[in-house]
């Protein structure tokens, strides 16, 4: 699935627009300690988190993650969002909550990350 179709699954938008949206999502992961993610973070991962700032961005980019989404219609500052676009990391936000998003992207075939 790619994160277009994500987007679309979660009702979501995105707030990098200038971002292509052909990434591959291979693993879905929820979390909001950087650090963790940091240790657990996986090229192509969805990753959930309410975090907007720009340690998010550099976290993300580090990993390869394929996009970050902000629940609950969460969203990012625009120096962040600069950051994410110039990256190349979609960043997108949806109306739903966390434990909304993942589980449509489990019924939907994503994977949890699995180390």
């Amino acid at each position: 699935m790619t994160v277009s179709e994500v987007r679309e699954l979660i009702q979501g938008e995105s707030l990098t627009p200038e971002v292509p949206e052909e990434k591959e999502v291979l693993c879905g992961y929820a979390c909001d300690l950087l650090s963790w993610v940091m240790a657990h973070g996986d090229e192509g991962m969805a990753w959930v988190t309410v975090q907007t700032h720009l340690n998010v961005v550099a976290v993300a980019v580090l990993s390869d993650m394929a996009c970050i989404i902000l629940p609950e219609g969460i969203r990012m500052e625009e120096e962040s969002l600069k950051k994410a676009t110039g990256e190349g990391m979609c960043v997108l936000t949806s109306p739903l909550t966390t434990y909304e998003i993942c589980f449509r992207l489990m019924t939907s075939g994503i994977p949890p990350h699995v180390q």
